[in-house]
């Protein structure tokens, strides 16, 4: 017979048990955070091939995958001056046909195989990565090989790059941000520096670009001397490095002269450049100087200050233009760290109505970095550099990616290991200390593209500085033609 008495006895129990004797959750207040995690990373296995190529082996045996990179010194630094985009262009054809396969045999073929091999270049190297199962390794190998040192590069598969990046151009005039940008980079650079130059291609670059320049540019800098391989994965070396050799091995060539990033000059005045885009609804912003190169002894200090400024969600200016003052989506701001000194920006796209009062905003943060932060905001900063490194490293392809870096700058091994307490290390005095070095709302150059009509005359009544007025024909060049020229 069922005890009437048991919902009660019940009740009674569960009202007596540890479990709701425990203390609620205070919701009111964020938890605290634990210390930031230790990194210690597997061994780092500096290796070579008989032909010199280095290879940078790191195992990671989580699970069946690997990795491999293969870094190139051809950058588009190293396009030669009447030829923009050349080296991007060759990073870009080398999977259009390599070795006895046109592209989409190839593609076929990487993706019978579930691997993925890309290419790309940027502003001191070029890339051809695989990321493949451990048990298809050896033949993605092969056809890793084949891309990299054995592209066709077809007459056929370049002009159709070509259009592709000539149509790509013409988006370009009605891409604000991408009118910003170049802009920003020429007016710090200059048109024939390196940095300065666009690494896409103009368009007088691109028709006169034909298949035996880019014979020619692989055949000088796509040499072991100007290489490495990284790789990481389910190896080792005893069992990855014979596979290297047999696809990698037989490459020669010897080094290339070496592409030189002449030194500019700080910018000097603060100047306003005004590119009109009629009837834009935003206008985007972009205020910099010349920043650091990567291999500067204030890195650390650089991280945690920009963290504060602008480099992260709950950063100064991304909490006043955005959750504050509801002028955009996102305000940013960043140090480029490169061989050579790279540029400082900051930079978001605004409603086009209060442009000016945006500009207002991004200086006085600009001048209010310059005095002590807090120990709250310190605290802040460093725990959120510190704290999302250690992810980068979740992936065979992210330990690929930080070793590229590893190398590039031939940083100690221990490097990773102690980068969380170098970040930690940071004093309130070394943020202040950077800020007035490197951060001058006197000396930057204002960029600004948006409708002129609505914004000119406000921005003339800050008192900037001297305003260049430009077109975007003059940023860019007049609209390419679409028909294919001889």
């Amino acid at each position: 017979m069922r005890d009437k008495n048991l919902p009660l006895l019940l009740a009674v129990t569960l009202l007596a048990s540890p479990v709701h004797a425990q203390q609620l959750p205070d919701r009111d207040h964020p938890p605290e955070l634990g210390a930031p995690p230790a990194l210690d990373l597997p061994p780092i296995h500096r290796l070579s091939l008989s032909n010199g190529l280095r290879v940078v082996l790191v195992e990671k045996h989580d699970v069946p995958l690997v990795q491999v990179n293969l870094v190139v010194g051809a950058g588009s630094v190293t396009d030669p001056a009447n030829g923009a985009g050349l080296a991007s262009m060759t990073a870009e054809m080398l999977d259009e046909g390599a070795g006895d396969l046109g592209a989409l045999d190839l593609s076929d073929e990487i993706d019978f195989l579930g691997a993925s091999i890309r290419t790309g270049t940027g502003l001191h190297n070029s890339m051809v990565s695989l990321h493949v199962p451990l048990s298809k390794l050896d033949r993605a190998l092969e056809l890793m090989s084949d891309i990299a040192l054995r592209p066709t590069f077809s007459p056929a598969e370049l002009d159709r790059q070509r259009l592709d990046r000539i149509t790509t151009l013409v988006q370009w005039h009605d891409e604000a941000r991408i009118i910003a940008g170049q802009l920003f980079n020429r007016t710090l650079y200059g048109r024939l520096h390196p940095y300065g130059m666009p690494e896409f291609g103009t368009e007088d670059d691109l028709r006169s670009m034909a298949s035996n320049d880019l014979r020619r540019f692989h055949e000088s800098r796509y040499v072991p001397a100007n290489s490495f391989l990284i790789v990481v994965g389910d190896v080792t070396s005893e069992s990855v490095m014979p596979k290297l050799e047999a696809v990698f091995g037989w490459w020669t060539g010897g080094a290339p002269d070496r592409a030189e990033v002449p030194e500019v000059a700080q910018v000097g005045e603060r100047r306003v450049y005004l590119v009109d885009k009629p009837g834009a609804a935003q206008s985007e912003i972009r205020i910099g100087r010349i920043g650091v190169p990567r291999l500067t002894d204030d890195y650390y200090p650089l991280l945690v200050m920009n963290t504060i400024l602008g480099g992260s969600f709950a950063s100064r200016l991304n909490m006043n233009l955005r959750e504050d003052k509801g002028y955009s989506y996102g305000a940013r701001s960043s140090f480029s760290f490169r061989p050579a000194a790279g540029p400082f920006v900051a930079r978001a796209a605004v409603q086009t109505d209060v442009t000016d009062s945006a500009l207002v905003e991004f200086m006085n943060e600009l001048r209010r970095i310059l005095e002590p932060v807090s120990d709250d905001e310190l605290t802040r900063a460093k725990n959120f550099v510190a704290l999302r490194f250690p992810g980068r490293f979740q992936t065979v392809s992210g330990v690929a990616n930080q070793l590229s870096e590893l190398i590039l700058y031939d940083l100690p091994d221990d490097y990773f290991n102690q980068y969380v307490q170098r970040v930690l290390a940071v004093t309130r005095e070394d943020v202040q200390r950077v800020a007035r070095e490197y951060i001058d709302p006197e000396r930057v150059a204002i960029i600004v593209v948006g409708d002129r009509s609505q914004v000119e005359e406000k921005i003339r009544a800050l008192n900037l500085g001297p305003i260049e007025v430009m077109s975007i024909e003059q940023v860019l060049g007049p609209v390419p033609e679409m028909a294919m020229r001889n």
